[in-house]
């Protein structure tokens, strides 16, 4: 009798431990958050710098603990590539809807992000941009979508009053990319320099395929620009003054967030040191916790920020954090709560008006010292 006791305790015990186990399984919940960006191509390096400011956030929060409705959450980031390619970008939204994610963190590029958004729209799921800078984006009219970044109608006007009261220039010269981000910018940065008085002596148009530029800077050397306004990235942008430096022009080169990166530097060679940019938000470096984020990024991805990881980072947060106020994981829930965020992050102060555009526009403008970005000004628009 003793020896059966012996053998049915412990199988009697494996049970119990089993269904507690399968209680605490229960329990958890996971909560998928949809992360979307270049992962190949030219400007992949940016697509990967956004995903790992959204993995660094998803770590520490699951790390920390989430608790929505008496219920442990785990946060899941669900990576997609969409190349930088519209058509690609909406293939990839429809994807992440059906995965069922509770919300999205991109996509990067304009271009990509104004059409997903309408399938976002459709599923009623929060669509946050870290990093798409066109007005467009949020002209749409849809409920669902925000961005973390000032806009180029904020940006581009930044640019332009900088060439014509820091640079005193008169004459300038416009180039961009044809893409929703590169034409937009170049746009809103050619109604602020002619209101200053400036001449925009040449408007050319290149793809962002581009890497040979010197018949556009020849016809463009002509008109004797004191400045080259160019709206594209840094895949492009970085070429784009190499080979103008080559060619003898002297005219400085302003561009925006898409161009104003570390690897622009690797790109253009000596020729960075006549590049002027912006960003679409505030430094790194003027972050108040950024030396803190910096240290945990490089310690995490063996690598440095390129620039909108910190936006990404916390757009995440911001999901989080109205979960929290919602006291739901529902995409419903999370959405409902958007519009009455407050949440002070390690990008600032992060409150959305009406469209879903930030409230408080930052613009850092920068140049290269030593290929390293060196703050200028920081405007508040």
């Amino acid at each position: 009798m003793q020896n059966k006791m012996f053998k049915v305790l412990p199988f009697a015990a494996a049970l119990a431990i089993l269904a507690a186990g399968n209680t605490a399984s229960a329990q958890e919940v996971v909560v998928k958050i949809g992360h979307v960006g270049p992962l190949t191509g030219a400007i992949a390096h940016l697509g990967k710098d956004n995903e790992n400011g959204a993995r660094l956030a998803v770590e520490e929060i699951n790390k920390a603990g989430l608790t929505i409705d008496g219920k442990k959450v785990k946060l899941e980031l669900v990576a997609e590539d969409d190349a930088g390619d519209p058509k690609t970008g909406t293939a990839v939204a429809q994807k992440l809807v059906d995965a069922k994610v509770a919300a999205v963190v991109g996509h990067l590029n304009s271009g990509v992000s104004i059409p997903a958004a309408k399938i976002y729209s459709d599923a009623g799921i929060t669509q946050i941009s870290p990093s798409s800078t066109n007005p467009d984006y949020t002209k749409q009219g849809f409920k669902t979508t925000y961005r973390v970044v000032a806009t180029d109608a904020q940006q581009g006007p930044a640019l332009a009053n900088y060439a014509s009261k820091g640079l005193k220039a008169k004459k300038v010269a416009i180039i961009d990319d044809a893409t929703a981000y590169g034409k937009g910018l170049a746009d809103e940065f050619e109604k602020t320099a002619k209101a200053n008085g400036m001449t925009v002596v040449a408007r050319e148009a290149t793809n962002d395929k581009a890497t040979d530029f010197k018949a556009i800077l020849t016809k463009v050397k002509g008109t004797q620009p004191e400045v080259i306004m160019y709206g594209g990235m840094d895949a492009t942008g970085g070429p784009l003054a190499k080979q103008a430096r080559e060619l003898g022009i002297k005219a400085k080169i302003v561009g925006g967030d898409g161009m104003c990166t570390d690897k622009v530097a690797e790109l253009a060679g000596v020729a960075v040191e006549n590049i002027i940019c912006s960003e679409a938000g505030m430094a790194l470096s003027k972050m108040a916790k950024g030396a803190d984020f910096e240290k945990a990024y490089k310690a995490r991805f063996n690598t440095g920020v390129q620039i909108y990881a910190p936006f990404t980072y916390d757009a995440v947060y911001v999901i989080a954090d109205a979960m929290k106020r919602a006291n739901s994981t529902t995409p419903a829930a999370i959405l409902a709560q958007m519009p009455t965020t407050n949440y002070n992050g390690l990008i600032g102060n992060v409150a959305f008006d009406a469209k879903g555009d930030m409230k408080e526009g930052i613009i850092t403008l920068y140049e290269f010292k030593d290929k390293k970005k060196a703050v200028l000004d920081i405007v508040k628009m």
